[in-house]
């Protein structure tokens, strides 16, 4: 048994290290290495469980082609070469006829680098002239609010929190997301640090915290302006700070000011006390850091939300000092490297689809209509919105799915063809962390099983089959990752660090600190508190929307949808055997008669749900939760919380508004 070291790309900020214990090319046990201080030689039960995944009786091994109708198991095994003249002939006919924008990629980059997301993947799609998809499931609300306010600016690095002496976990939850913050956590509180989560649950660590928040969903807007307001009106902002590294201070305020801490508390359903036990810890403690998370875009506000956020530390001067500051994502590392020179091909100006809104766009889209999707890196009937629409798209006889998967998904069963993919162990992947600051090279270290291929391999033989290879292009993952380092000044430099150590850092190092080491990307280098480019697209930041009233009667609860701590989104879906659980409050629960184990339906206009009610004494009254991920088999009717949630967005960024699902719920 031969041990191989490799990194885990999979979506969570971690980005681990790995050691892999090999066995004639199968995968026999996976752990954590100490390459980086941050894995600390252990990983989660997700990807210890790997070859559960990789060697499981769901694993797809060869192409298969449809033989009954859309929704029936019935397949015949196909040749690769028969898969892909099948694949050239279909898109190319539809292409001759319909144009390249009849076609639409649906894809996802959360546990995918740059050879398995961009390279030729995007290259093939481009330049068929394909219709461009807006990537919103995660991720673009906060990133669109962080670059707003502070341009390219790596947040605390995670292994920074331990010189903190306040922690806020906002919307986030690294017990299920990011396990390794949380012993970095508990060594920050052993040396008096003190700890605010503000989440609607009271998740593992808001149990131990300090202080628990427990907002409604949707209002984590008014509770930070009203932050923000005492700040300004109680002469705690730090206007020096404020008058050296801030632009739209002054506005911000003014905008803040509608938002009282009595005002916000109602709102949120909190008590005053709590936001002024928050107010005077966030004063008093230095170095401070927020950790922002992913839950506070998904929903209406959920731009104006984060910026928000990120703006209390600049407002209360909590930057330059190890350990103070905010964390997001620290994708922003200012690595100095992208995809773009591996893609090798400029993207078109062709019509671009939001993946948020897909079953809308299958099923409204003209001129042209979107006859083919191709779908890899993602499973959307587990994730996007609306998923009882999107499901009568795809039972389409008139769109043309395939489909590129590792197992047999949602929504591979209801495609036309299935092809075989490769998994991280199983090919080579370039990836930098989006928390922890480090850079891999990782190659295959396991054998794929059957017939099983990579992105590049797939995409690269269209390329061919379609004519669309070029005297001058760059293919093979070799040439792909020199193109990648030789199109940055400090590619080299990078390269040299990870042939000497498995791992890179950025330029800055692994842990720079905010307006110390590094300042704003911004065109003038300053915090941009009110920036005129997100007012616009916000149409207006900051500017709180309300629940509508009109919902209120008919659909009184609102329904959230966290990860799970055994799931990446759905990846490792198929594992899981155990039906689908709804938590409820004891309050909503004795309102209606429901007990613990008890059959369940939770519905709104869109459909319902049937499952299993769980009385969990963690959720707040008025919230009920069902977590992301699951797949159809784990509910009693085949649909899942997506089945609930509406295809609106947040106000920046084309952000999926998951949160804003609003429900009833019923005994059966």
């Amino acid at each position: 048994m031969d041990v191989r070291a490799s990194a885990c790309p999979l979506d969570c900020p971690d980005l681990c290290s790995l050691d892999v214990s090999v066995e004639a090319g199968r995968v026999i046990e996976v752990n954590g290495s100490h390459k980086t201080p941050i894995t600390r030689g252990f990983i989660c039960g997700k990807v210890r469980k790997i070859a559960d995944h990789l060697y499981g009786p769901d694993r797809v091994l060869t192409p298969l082609l449809r033989t009954g109708a859309k929704g029936e198991d019935r397949w015949r095994a196909l040749e690769w070469d028969d898969a892909l003249a099948m694949i050239a002939s279909r898109l190319g006919e539809i292409r001759d006829r319909a144009g390249g924008e009849a076609i639409l990629p649906y894809h996802y980059g959360g546990s995918n680098g740059w050879l398995t997301e961009g390279g030729l993947a995007t290259r093939f799609f481009r330049r068929l002239g394909a219709s461009t998809l807006r990537r919103t499931f995660c991720a673009s609300a906060t990133g669109a609010a962080a670059r707003g306010l502070y341009g390219e600016l790596p947040g605390v690095a995670l292994e920074d929190f331990v010189h903190s002496k306040l922690i806020v976990l906002w919307g986030v939850n690294p017990s299920a997301t990011g396990i390794h913050l949380v012993p970095i956590i508990d060594e920050a509180r052993a040396a008096g640090a003190k700890l605010v989560v503000v989440d609607p649950r009271r998740t593992p660590l808001a149990r131990r915290a300090d202080l628990h928040l427990p907002v409604r969903p949707g209002t984590d807007l008014p509770v930070a302006l009203a932050l923000a307001h005492a700040l300004f009106e109680r002469g705690l902002a730090d206007r020096r700070f404020l008058s050296e590294h801030c632009d739209g201070a002054q506005e911000f305020a003014r905008r803040a000011a509608a938002w009282s801490l009595d005002a916000a508390a109602a709102e949120a359903g909190l008590e005053v006390s709590a936001l002024e036990r928050f107010l005077e810890l966030y004063v008093a403690s230095s170095p401070a850091v927020i950790r922002c998370g992913w839950g506070v875009e998904r929903n209406r506000n959920g731009g104006s939300a984060v910026a928000a956020v990120l703006a209390l530390p600049a407002i209360a001067g909590k930057f330059g000092v190890r350990g103070g500051g905010y964390t997001l994502s620290n994708g922003d590392a200012r690595w100095g490297l992208g995809p773009e020179a591996a893609i090798g091909e400029p993207a078109p100006a062709t019509r671009v689809v939001n993946m948020s809104q897909i079953a809308s766009a299958l099923a409204t889209l003209t001129a042209p209509r979107v006859e083919a999707l191709f779908v890899y890196n993602c499973n959307p009937v587990a994730t996007a919105p609306n998923q009882a629409a999107l499901i009568e798209q795809l039972r389409r006889d008139d769109l043309f799915v395939v489909v590129h998967e590792q197992v047999m998904t949602d929504t591979a069963k209801l495609a036309d063809l299935v092809l075989p993919a490769t998994a991280f162990l199983e090919h080579r992947e370039l990836r930098r962390g989006y928390g922890a600051m480090r850079l891999y090279d990782s190659p295959a270290v396991a054998t794929p099983p059957g017939q099983a291929r990579t992105n590049q391999q797939l995409f690269g033989a269209l390329l061919e089959r379609m004519g669309l290879v070029r005297p001058t292009d760059r293919h093979s993952e070799d040439e792909l990752v020199a193109d990648i380092f030789n199109a940055s000044p400090g590619g080299a430099a990078l390269r040299a660090q990870l042939a000497r150590d498995g791992v890179a850092t950025p330029p800055a190092g692994a842990t720079p600190v905010a307006f110390a080491d590094v300042f704003p990307g911004t065109a003038n280098g300053k915090v941009q508190l009110t920036p005129p480019a997100l007012d616009d697209e916000a149409g207006g930041l900051y500017r709180y929307k309300p629940e509508p009233a009109a919902a209120a009667p008919a659909f009184p609860l609102a329904l959230i949808s966290p990860a799970m701590a055994t799931q990446i989104s759905s990846t490792f879906g198929q594992l899981r055997e155990r039906p689908a659980e709804l938590d409820v409050s004891p309050e909503d629960a004795a309102a209606r008669g429901i007990t613990s184990g008890a059959t369940v339906r939770v519905w709104n206009e869109l459909g319902e749900v049937i499952c299993i009610a769980r009385i969990d004494r963690d959720v707040r009254p008025g919230v009920l939760v069902l977590a992301k991920g699951f797949w159809r088999k784990h509910t009693a009717n085949g649909f899942t919380a997506n089945a609930l949630i509406p295809e609106t967005l947040a106000d920046l960024g084309g952000q999926a508004a998951y949160n804003d699902a609003r429900v009833q719920l019923a005994a059966l």
